[in-house]
């Protein structure tokens, strides 16, 4: 059974998990569907590379998500999500591999924030903050 941690289990400078995803063509493809995203880039091989891409890849939707649950895996399911700040950066292509890493860089009243970082072969694909609450004890 996943825990929620409390408060007094996470500290400045905790470091996350790094949390690693194969980025296969089913997963850019299903997940770009599962957001309702039907832009040909994500699922359309010859449509991206029409479009001046090498390969489908993941959409916003998808990445957003996942920095979120990269956070939520680590801080619990009763984590409140109260904000996240996300740069976009290089494209994450099918058959690369997203690795997430992660830090909590501040606490304040009752709120942390973690930094998080996705990288893939070609260098960020996301960078930003999430900022969360945890239950009380």
């Amino acid at each position: 059974m996943m825990r929620t941690l409390t408060e007094d289990q996470v500290e400045i400078g905790s470091v996350l998990p790094e949390l690693v995803i194969g980025l296969t063509p089913t997963v850019i493809i299903s997940t770009a569907l599962a957001t309702m995203d039907f832009t040909p880039v994500h699922h359309d091989v010859e449509g991206a590379r029409a479009q001046g891409s090498k390969d489908i890849f993941l959409n916003i939707l998808t990445t957003m998500g996942l920095v979120e649950r990269y956070v939520t895996d680590w801080a619990g399911p009763e984590a409140l999500i109260r904000g996240i700040n996300v740069k976009l950066g290089v494209p994450a292509y099918a058959g690369d591999t997203l690795t997430f890493t992660g830090a909590v860089v501040a606490h304040d009243d009752g709120e942390f924030t973690v930094e998080v970082r996705g990288r893939v072969s070609l260098g960020d694909h996301a960078s930003g903050t999430v900022r969360f609450a945890l239950p009380g004890r």
